[in-house]
């Protein structure tokens, strides 16, 4: 078959030949070679991931085949996620804006605001204001808007640099009347004010972790994903002093990755809530201002 009559399934099926057999790492919006091709072809194709299928058997136009093949070169000479190479990542269905400037948005947290909290929060338009913490790409704070229809969302990064992608992309969904982007270290310059919930995915890699990152994770912002030598630095800033911004009866949504025998190590007595996602462990949790206070009066915080 010569390359000016395949299909996209004929590209399809060398695209994935081709990432398996050059060895590279998935994780950055794919989960596999098969996942990732299908996202690179549909992207060549200027066709939205989920909409592929639809077009398998249509003949690739040589432009499209040329793109194909330069972004599969590209890829794996390169090892750079196709995120960046694409300027664009997918999250629970949603577009985002990306560049090397922010880790690409991938975090579990955006599983549990598709579907508004719930059960855990059982009026989701009763929420008014939300902290979302190492905003990045403003991925959650964008998400959290979309499910909170009458929030207003304070999003935190410590990176100007990240907070010119997040301009970007809350521009793009056109919340710039909901969503304030704030320069601050976690808390820092964030005035004390009560807010209904916090979420963050924070940098919560170890250490040792770090220096076995894959070249795809090398790519990223170091600063948004060491989290020290348990992992556990920005989550252990962000437990200490979150409960001076919560309301009573609000709420902390934390995203820690693979840290949960760490966490419950450092916080044996803290009473959390692992809510269920898509990742084989317990990455997400949610815990009550209430107990958060109680444990900082136990360790004699206030």
């Amino acid at each position: 078959m010569s390359g000016d009559d395949r299909t996209l399934e004929d590209w399809l099926a060398l695209t994935e030949r081709r990432l398996r057999k050059a060895g590279l790492f998935f994780g950055h919006g794919t989960q596999n070679a098969r996942d990732e091709a299908a996202w690179l072809v549909a992207a060549a194709a200027k066709i939205a991931p989920g909409d592929l299928n639809r077009s398998m058997g249509r003949v690739a136009t040589a432009r499209e085949s040329r793109r194909i093949l330069a972004l599969t070169d590209k890829r794996i000479a390169t090892r750079m996620p196709l995120a960046y190479l694409l300027g664009e990542a997918w999250l629970t269905g949603h577009r985002f804006i990306v560049d090397r400037r922010v880790i690409i948005p991938r975090s579990f947290i955006a599983e549990l605001l598709d579907d508004g909290l719930r059960p855990w929060c059982a009026n989701p338009r009763s929420v008014k204001r939300v902290l979302d913490l190492c905003t990045g790409s403003g991925c959650l704070a964008i998400l959290a808007a979309l499910a909170f229809p009458r929030a207003r969302i304070d999003a935190v990064d410590i990176s100007r640099r990240a907070l010119t992608v997040a301009q970007k992309n809350v521009r793009a969904y056109g919340l710039e009347d909901r969503i304030s982007l704030i320069d601050s270290d976690l808390f820092q310059a964030v005035p004390v004010q009560e807010y209904d919930l916090i979420i963050s995915n924070p940098p919560y890699v170890k250490a040792q972790s770090m220096r076995k990152l894959p070249p795809e994770y090398r790519s990223e912002p170091a600063i948004a994903l060491a989290g020290g030598s348990d992992g556990l630095d920005t989550v252990a800033r962000i437990i200490r002093e979150a409960d001076r911004y919560l309301k009573p009866n609000a709420h902390l949504l934390l995203e820690i990755g693979h840290n949960r025998t760490a966490f419950e190590r450092r916080y044996p007595r803290l009473p959390v809530t692992w809510p269920s996602t898509s990742s084989e462990s317990d990455a997400v949790l949610w815990v009550a201002v209430e107990d958060l206070r109680a444990m900082g009066m136990r360790v004699g915080r206030h």
